[in-house]
């Protein structure tokens, strides 16, 4: 059995520059609360290789991991995998973004995974962790997109 989890959230703004935004992997940590930093290890045409680093957790722990990404910009699609993957035995997260008849962009992630045996959590504990928290995040990164796209208007 796998882990599975399927999120978005409409984001009232541009498309590009939502685009833009989201797929600045430099800029993460002020798009999402629970990054620390994010260096970017290599580049590859619409390929990037990075490092995350969180936030220390109520224990005091950092959580760090190296994944690869790509974008493509003509489908307003990316797909990442965790290189380190830590707990996990896989991590594959695919980004969707989608224009609104009504306005706005769709953005979607939908996450699979698999988590080790030896993991401080199983497949169902971290598909209800990450459905919680990427809710959050999600909401958070509206919120800075938005903010960022009237800011360019004015």
């Amino acid at each position: 059995m796998a882990g599975h989890t399927d999120n978005h959230i409409v984001i009232d703004a541009p498309m590009d520059v939502v685009w833009e935004i989201t797929n600045d992997v430099p800029n993460w940590p002020h798009l999402f609360s629970e990054y620390a930093s994010a260096e970017v290890l290599e580049r590859d045409g619409d390929t990037v290789v990075f490092r995350l680093t969180m936030h220390p957790d109520e224990d005091g722990n950092v959580w760090s991991w190296v994944s690869k990404r790509t974008g493509d910009a003509t489908t307003r699609t990316v797909r990442a995998e965790r290189v380190e993957t830590g707990p996990f035995e896989f991590m594959n997260i695919y980004w969707e973004y989608t224009e609104e008849p009504g306005g706005g962009v769709r953005m979607r992630w939908v996450q699979d995974f698999h988590m080790k045996p030896q993991a401080p959590a199983t497949d169902d504990a971290m598909t209800e962790h990450l459905n919680v928290n990427t809710k959050v995040q999600m909401a958070l990164i509206k919120e800075r997109v938005e903010a960022a796209a009237r800011a360019l208007v004015r």
